[in-house]
């Protein structure tokens, strides 16, 4: 009599033994704790519950878990910018971004701080490379500012003779400044009142006809 019995054929490679989303999640909230530097593998390994040989399986390399830390950290924590710069009114859409900014870099059960500003400010040369793509995502947020001034002057909300470039940087200042002492034990409230005085600044680049 023939065996009929059929055996499964094995699955290739060792199934992953853990969420690789909420792993990455967890090493996002190390890096941004941490800094890119500061956080060894086996730290990050630690506070991910793997191996550093899971790790490398499932990243590839410290750098590349830093690159989609990043990306992380832009989709599910500073999704609040994008959101405030799609209001109708330009200057409605910062008060909410700094506003919103006071509350989110104080928030207790997170890092304090924003990932992006304070990342990778000052590094070994080794890391020049990874120092480079945390300045490209500033400069990004620089031009995404930017463009919302310009946009805001071209649909009359903001004076004709506005310096886009000036007023997003110094935006820009606030916010990364705003990081750096949420970091140093600033509250809510001590930012929501330097917030206050930076939607005031910018309230004085409206134009005449808006405010009619």
């Amino acid at each position: 009599m023939k065996n009929t019995t059929v055996n499964s054929p094995r699955s290739r490679g060792r199934p992953r033994a853990f969420d690789r989303s909420a792993a990455l999640a967890i090493a996002g909230e190390t890096f941004w704790q941490l800094g890119y530097e500061g956080a060894s593998i086996a730290e990050l390994t630690a506070a991910m519950g793997i191996t550093p040989q899971s790790l490398y399986a499932a990243f590839t390399s410290k750098a590349d878990l830093y690159r989609e830390a990043l990306d992380w950290y832009q989709s599910e924590v500073g999704a609040f910018a994008a959101a405030a710069l799609e209001k109708e009114d330009v200057v409605a859409a910062f008060k909410q971004l700094l506003m919103e900014a006071a509350k989110q870099f104080c928030r207790p059960d997170r890092p304090r701080g924003c990932m992006i500003s304070m990342a990778v400010l000052t590094c070994a040369r080794d890391n020049d490379a990874i120092a480079d793509m945390v300045a490209r995502e500033r400069e990004a947020t620089m031009k995404a500012l930017h463009d919302r001034i310009e946009q805001g002057i071209s649909q009359g909300q903001l004076s004709t003779d506005t310096n886009a470039m000036a007023l997003a940087r110094f935006i820009g200042a606030i916010i990364q400044g705003m990081s750096v002492q949420a970091r140093d034990g600033a509250s809510a409230k001590d930012l929501e009142a330097v917030a206050q005085l930076a939607i005031e600044q910018i309230t004085r680049f409206r134009a005449q006809s808006a405010t009619d």
